[in-house]
């Protein structure tokens, strides 16, 4: 069994949930693999990449996975899973599903100069630093991200009723629509750093016997 944690946008391997998912199950005897997701490379991201990276991982066979995955990561995740029996478990992280729409929705004005332009100005929380992510990106996700994906895996999601960066309602939908997801709310906004000790404990339960 592999277990592949997936970081969000603007992250990496490095965030600070992928580390205490590796740092609490290293201490259980299980390997968490933080993979890089910034691919082919952050100003150029795609959806599609992200999805062939974490299907290279797993190789040819039929091993199979537990993938977590956290907002994007979570997204992934999920695509990779559609359809997919060599996923056993998900974890989803504030998955942001719809992202197009919401993005589209929540920038208003700032979409049609990022579509006009071709470039956005974001933050990368790698760094810290200024960053660029060209309108590629969101055009690629809007050609795999459409409906809900295919989940025929037991699910476990986790997200804040206070998140105002992807908002809770469409994992409420994803759960009410598919009766492998189960859905736990957290008082807590969109990086759930303050709900870890929460969301490894339901983890721990949700992965018994896997």
């Amino acid at each position: 069994m592999r277990y592949l944690y997936l970081h969000g946008f603007a992250s990496g391997p490095q965030s600070a949930k992928g580390v205490a998912f590796e740092k609490h199950y290293a201490d259980r005897g299980i390997a968490i693999e933080r993979l890089d997701l910034r691919v082919p490379s952050f100003e150029h991201l795609r959806l599609s990449a992200m999805i062939d990276k974490v299907r290279a991982e797993l190789g040819p066979g039929d091993e199979q996975a537990v993938l977590i995955g956290s907002s994007l990561g979570g997204l992934t995740a999920a695509r990779v899973a559609d359809r997919n029996p060599r996923i056993r478990r998900l974890v989803l992280l504030a998955p942001a599903f719809q992202l197009v729409a919401r993005w589209r929705e929540q920038l208003g004005p700032a979409w049609d100069e990022w579509q006009r332009s071709g470039w956005r100005q974001v933050t990368d929380y790698t760094t810290g630093q200024p960053a660029r992510i060209d309108f590629g990106f969101v055009e690629d996700v809007a050609r795999l991200d459409r409906g809900w994906p295919d989940i025929r895996c037991e699910t476990l999601v986790l997200h804040g009723r206070r998140d105002e960066t992807v908002p809770i309602e469409r994992s409420r939908e994803l759960a009410k629509a598919n009766p492998l997801v189960r859905l736990v709310e957290l008082d807590d906004g969109h990086e759930l750093v303050a709900s870890v000790p929460a969301i490894l404990a339901e983890t721990d339960a949700f992965l018994a016997g896997v």
